[in-house]
């Protein structure tokens, strides 16, 4: 099988430690180190032991260290705060947003290779930095694209299990369902039933995780195609990228678009492991349950109005207004009055407030740069631009929130729908396969050190009034 390789690198890693005693501290030293392996693999063959023996003396020397209390508001409020799993990709901080393996966007924006020189960062350069915690160089991202091609062949069982389904079932029910389908030839499930040892378990998750991530995109634009289009599927084009080859094979072939793409798909790649799609895959995952069973886990929690399903209702809702006073170009008050009517519907403004962050997100940001540079005079996009101005006084003066401000849905349907992408109920199925960028890494290194079956403890209502009692 695939992941029965033999890569000897633990001396050169033990070598490369000792020249480096800070290596388990410092995150920006392993970012910057330059490698001469272009294959993924061998660079996590390198690294698996070290983070192994990190973790290790963690748990010897400080197993029990206090991460925190736990309240009753936590208990009862999403688990908000609480500290409780280990994501090695990347952290939100309330103020500035996500870091990608300690970078944030604009960091990733200028030390990423792209498609062109000063291009957005291409998804395979993300996929590597998430998965080692190094910036890859233009060659290693080459290769990494190479492969990703090479693993992408759909078996047509897969499109078959979706045409079972009725055209008018929903892109992300088609998608989970593609997505299962694909769990036919998992190389976990196939090691784990031939007794592989528990300390090998990454190496089929490995290749699992490449090939789900491979084959994605076809998935994805088979169900675009069968149902927004003719139901042709659009071959994989091996001069492309990841990002523009999924755009490419969607149907879209204009240059801003594939850039849009790799942006897009970069940036929804992964935030942090609370969130539900990446906290579901991870505790599917923690059951030994393969990539393909935990991803399809993560997408029908993605698929969820109050997370991945979104941004649909952005653009939804943009388009209500415009449908209101018929033009884009309205003024703030009457944006103010619309604003005020959801509001007072017993509705939210789609696209505002967050459960970590309390500024505006990063991701809104570099969309809105991207808009700046290649639409500026776009009126939905100059509605947009309103918006901010005019939601986040009104949620403060409210008080009914406790970030006011726009997230990474408020300006990406706009921007898709600019380039032709109109079809809103499928723009989840775009977040589905970014956000395996992220969840994938995640999976390979759970299984690597070991991480146990998640089981944390619950307390019935009961006990809860209790205890509130004992303290008041």
């Amino acid at each position: 099988m695939a992941f029965f390789r033999s890569v000897s690198a633990f001396s050169r890693l033990r070598s490369r430690v000792g020249q480096q005693p800070s290596l388990a501290n410092s995150v920006r030293w392993l970012q910057m180190q330059s490698s001469t392996n272009t294959d993924l693999y061998s660079e996590m063959k390198e690294l698996v032991p070290e983070y192994q023996e990190r973790v290790k003396k963690l748990k010897k020397d400080h197993a029990n260290v206090d991460l925190g209390k736990t309240t009753l508001d936590m208990v009862l409020g999403g688990m908000r705060g609480m500290t409780a799993l280990v994501w090695l990709g990347s952290a939100v901080d309330p103020d500035e947003g996500i870091r990608f393996r300690g970078m944030t966007i604009p960091e990733c924006q200028k030390a990423l290779p792209g498609a062109f020189p000063g291009g957005e960062p291409l998804p395979e350069a993300i996929l590597w930095l998430l998965l080692t915690g190094k910036i890859p160089n233009k060659e290693q991202v080459d290769s990494l694209s190479q492969e990703l091609r090479r693993r992408a062949k759909i078996p047509e069982y897969a499109y078959k299990a979706i045409d079972a389904l009725p055209v008018s079932a929903h892109p992300m029910t088609q998608f989970s369902t593609g997505v299962m389908a694909l769990q036919v030839e998992s190389e976990f499930q196939k090691a784990y039933e031939g007794g592989v040892h528990k300390s090998r378990y990454w190496e089929p998750t490995y290749e699992d995780s490449l090939n789900l991530i491979a084959r994605l995109p076809g998935i994805a634009a088979y169900i675009y195609r069968r149902i927004y289009k003719d139901g042709k599927i659009i071959p994989l084009d091996d001069t492309l990228d990841y990002g523009a080859n999924y755009a490419h094979m969607l149907g879209f072939d204009d240059p801003e678009m594939l850039e849009f793409m790799r942006l897009y798909i970069s940036i929804h790649s992964d935030h942090e492991g609370g969130n539900v799609s990446s906290h579901t895959a991870h505790l599917v995952g923690s059951s030994l349950s393969d990539p393909y069973l935990a991803f399809a886990a993560a997408l029908n929690g993605l698929a969820g109005p109050l997370h991945g399903l979104a941004n649909q209702e952005v653009l939804r809702w943009i388009r209500n207004v415009v449908k209101e006073f018929g033009t884009p170009n309205i003024s703030t008050e009457q944006l103010s009055d619309y604003i005020h009517k959801t509001l007072n519907s017993g509705q939210v403004v789609p696209g505002y407030g967050h459960g970590v962050l309390r500024n505006t997100d990063p991701r809104y940001t570099c969309q809105r740069e991207f808009a700046l540079k290649h639409l500026p005079n776009d009126p939905l996009f100059q509605l947009v631009s309103k918006i901010k101005e005019v939601v986040p006084p009104i949620l403060t003066k409210l008080g009914k929130v406790k970030s006011p401000w726009p997230n990474v849905d408020a300006h990406s349907g706009v921007l898709l729908n600019y380039y032709g992408l109109t079809e809103e109920n499928y723009y989840t199925v775009l977040f589905g396969v970014a956000r395996s960028i992220g969840v994938g890494p995640q999976l390979i290194w759970d299984r690597a050190l070991g991480m146990p079956l998640e089981r944390p403890k619950s307390v019935t209502l009961e006990k809860l009034e209790k205890l509130a009692g004992a303290s008041s």
